[in-house]
């Protein structure tokens, strides 16, 4: 299984400002987004979950919390950590017959995964914002870019892991 994570930051990493991006609505950088994690298992913090509730994206809903109680949707499901996760999404991959799970935040669903992930697909917008949750750091000798698409405000970049890095 390939794990993919998916999200939009400024200039700055910041990825959000009280539950909400802190720029204006981007249709591009949804659609891209939806048609990539259509169909597929994504993996998500239970306060990224609830704003999401009415627009899940993906077959199956792997929220990350400490509550068994956090979901209340049939398709999704509770893992206390990301070994539970990863491995909730390996089974949803293998039923499903996809070979890639998202993973799509908030902050400190991003930060636990980093290690794990094969690929980054960020939308990286154009411009600092304020904020209050970021984007993990990460460094670039592990990473390369293997595909960018430059659309009107931000640049899609395909980051991938490179072959030996951890």
């Amino acid at each position: 299984m390939k794990l993919v994570s998916v999200a939009a930051l400024a200039e700055n990493r910041v990825i959000g400002r009280d539950g909400e991006v802190p720029w204006s609505h981007i249709e591009a950088d949804v659609r891209q987004y939806r048609e990539r994690v259509a169909g597929s298992p994504v993996i998500l913090g239970r306060r990224t979950f609830d704003s999401m509730r009415d627009d899940l994206p993906g077959s199956r809903q792997i929220v990350v919390s400490r509550s068994v109680d956090a979901v209340d949707v049939p398709t999704a499901s509770v893992a206390n950590g990301d070994e539970a996760a990863i491995e909730l999404a390996r089974d949803a991959v293998a039923e499903a017959g996809f070979g890639t799970a998202y993973v799509l935040g908030g902050g400190r669903i991003y930060d636990l995964f980093q290690p794990h992930l094969d690929v980054m697909a960020l939308s990286h917008v154009d411009g600092a914002y304020e904020g209050d949750t970021y984007y993990p750091e990460w460094d670039d000798d592990e990473w390369e870019v293997a595909a960018e698409t430059a659309y009107d405000r931000f640049t899609l970049r395909e980051w991938v892991r490179r072959a030996g890095a951890s």
